[in-house]
């Protein structure tokens, strides 16, 4: 069960079978141990994922321009990736890294996309109404239900994608043997540098990302899963293109205006979108506060028990 708080567990309990794996998983096998084994699974998790970085979004370069094939390559190396070193590791599916589909996660989910969807719509509601920016047309984009509904699917990949990069299977067991403080910061640094490439990033747009990893990485400790930073983290992917600015660097057209500030780039982020401004970073802090009050459903994390338990 949760704590209060609604903290998920670190032991065996919840939604598990009766010998504490979740349902349908099979019996653990853990694996060499100690310092080495851990350093053995990362670097194999690592490698899987590097090599499927290398191939799968260039595969798809050929058929969809560079944001739909790096949001769907970076799904199926993800997805790969994980699936390899569970079954080779912890004799396990990809539902054990947070993926099991139940009430509790369907519950987890739709909490995080209100919360994501509504941090950003916020975001940029305020200074809409402040008259500090506003809606122009665009007259070289006729919007259509189809091109909204590809990009929200695209946007979900890439959002699974990238959860289960950076909060799966090497993040989980690190938070395992590690603990969260020292699993949640250096991970969440990673996160912030693997955007340092996209177009016109800048410090503070990697600074708020490295915050954005941080705000992800506690969501998981609380909810016990990845649906609920999955929720959060393409809530906040949807809005944005929504309300017809840039998504970390990329343009991707929705709707049939874009949205024009009358602040500087230090606020509003400039070329790089919202995230690349201190309305993020303030934004950021209200995210924090929502991760405790959200009402979400703790599950048991799989991965994330201490050794002694499993």
């Amino acid at each position: 069960m949760a704590d209060p708080h609604g903290m998920a567990p670190l032991e065996p309990g919840g939604l598990t079978s009766a010998d504490g794996r979740p349902p349908g998983q099979a019996p653990a096998r853990r694996g060499p141990g100690g310092k080495l084994g851990l350093a053995l699974k990362l670097g194999v998790f690592v490698f899987l994922a590097i090599v499927g970085l290398m191939i799968f979004p260039p595969l798809m370069y050929f058929a969809a321009d560079y944001v739909v094939a790096a949001a769907l390559g970076s799904f199926a190396a993800a997805a790969v990736a994980n699936a390899l070193v569970l079954r080779i590791y912890e004799r396990g599916r990809l539902a054990g890294i947070g993926m099991q589909w139940n009430t509790a996660s369907m519950r987890n989910v739709l909490a995080g996309i209100l919360g994501g969807g509504g941090a950003a719509a916020l975001m940029l509601g305020i200074p809409i109404l402040a008259g500090a920016a506003r809606f122009t047309a665009d007259p070289e984009y006729v919007p259509t239900f189809g091109a909204f509904i590809f990009v929200t699917v695209v946007l979900l990949f890439g959002a699974v994608g990238e959860e289960m990069l950076f909060r799966g299977y090497a993040f989980q067991i690190l938070l395992r043997e590690l603990g969260p403080f020292a699993t949640i910061l250096p991970i969440s640094v990673l996160f912030g540098l693997a955007h340092s490439s996209n177009l016109h990033a800048t410090p503070l747009a990697i600074v708020n990302t490295v915050g954005w990893g941080i705000i992800l990485g506690v969501a998981f400790l609380r909810s016990g899963d990845l649906w609920f930073p999955i929720g959060l983290h393409f809530g906040w992917n949807w809005i944005l293109p929504v309300f017809g600015v840039n998504l970390s660097g990329h343009t991707m057209k929705v709707a049939g205006y874009t949205m024009q500030w009358e602040l500087g780039d230090i606020w509003s982020g400039g070329a790089y979108g919202p995230e690349g401004g201190f309305l993020t970073t303030f934004i950021l802090f209200a995210l924090a506060a929502y991760l405790w009050k959200a009402p979400i459903e703790g599950q048991t994390p799989f991965l994330a028990r201490s050794r002694r338990e499993t």
